[in-house]
């Protein structure tokens, strides 16, 4: 008996180019391409067909088709830079930039707010929920002290800053997925504090991303209405 024929036949991973995109794919080529028209590398035109592709696109080889003739695709990214596992000494007061409380209740803080160096959260039989996905940083370094009392804290990122957790549970659960930004500029948001019998969790927020590529999208439309307008003018004599 052949046992080469007949076992079963493994599947063959997929190549880099046929996995699925994410936004943070789509959003550095709309980025490649955005410096691509600023440079007159694209015309307007160019650009917002491009853009419109980007968003259509499903797998990373899909997108890397829109930038294969720019010098900038293939020049080697900086590798991530490492933010220290703990604030700079100094940079963090003691005393609350904002307190945000849920006594058998919830609270909420999200959309565009301004972010200061220190936000406590307590959530006591209840729920808190920090989303800093839209908000505005003064600062480099932020941390949030979170407490939860059989409770539950949420701490959302941008996936575009540095995430670090310096806190721990008792009984409880006290997760923070680690997060290097490419910037070194970046903030850094630490999360710190304790889960007595209830839950803190930190991660970064998916898919903010994808707004500023619309954006990008509409502008570049824009400009490119505004060219076709200037040679119909043109063209008719006005």
């Amino acid at each position: 008996m052949d046992l080469q024929k007949h076992a079963p036949q493994q599947d063959s991973a997929p190549s880099p180019a046929d996995l699925r995109a994410s936004d943070a794919d789509r959003d550095r080529i709309a980025d490649l391409l955005r410096d691509a028209l600023g440079e007159g590398r694209l015309t307007a035109e160019e650009h917002a067909e491009r853009v419109e592709g980007v968003l259509a696109a499903k797998t990373v080889g899909e997108l890397d088709a829109f930038v294969r003739d720019l010098p900038a695709a293939h020049q080697r990214r900086a590798a991530p830079v490492s933010a220290p596992n703990r604030p700079t000494l100094g940079a963090i007061p003691m005393d609350p930039d904002d307190n945000v409380v849920a006594v058998f209740s919830a609270a909420v803080r999200k959309g565009r707010w301004r972010a200061g160096r220190r936000i406590h959260a307590y959530a006591i039989f209840g729920s808190v929920e920090i989303d800093l996905s839209e908000a505005l940083f003064d600062h480099q370094q932020v941390v949030v002290k979170a407490f939860s009392v059989f409770g539950n804290v949420e701490v959302r990122v941008p996936e575009n800053v540095s995430l670090r957790g310096m806190g721990g549970g008792v009984l409880g659960n006290f997760e923070v997925a680690t997060l290097d930004a490419e910037d070194p500029e970046a903030p850094v948001v630490y999360v710190d504090g304790w889960a007595v019998l209830g839950n803190v969790e930190a991660r970064p927020k998916r898919g903010k991303l994808v707004a500023d590529i619309l954006d990008r999208v509409q502008r570049s439309m824009d400009r490119a209405q505004r060219s076709v307008d200037r040679s119909m003018r043109k063209h008719l004599g006005h």
